[in-house]
């Protein structure tokens, strides 16, 4: 199951008016993919990206995490 650092992500991931997240979340999501990404995140204070990593942090198959320590247990606890 993959990990992904943030700093591979382009920022324009993270305004979500673009459209770009969803588009990738969704094909992730419809291949049966689990995907962990990790870094500091605090840069992102505005509502929509806050708004949107805690919702995607609820789930069990794309979220966020501080470090790639905690990504990988996440994904193995996803099964």
């Amino acid at each position: 199951m993959p990990s992904l650092f943030k700093e591979a992500i382009v920022d324009d991931f993270f305004i979500l008016s673009r459209g770009l997240a969803g588009e990738i979340l969704q094909k992730y999501i419809n291949y049966g993919f689990k995907l962990g990404v990790f870094g500091d995140f605090g840069r992102y204070t505005s509502k929509p990206p806050r708004d949107f990593i805690r919702e995607s942090n609820r789930g069990k198959d794309f979220f966020f995490v501080a470090d790639r320590a905690e990504a990988v247990k996440r994904l193995s606890q996803a099964g």
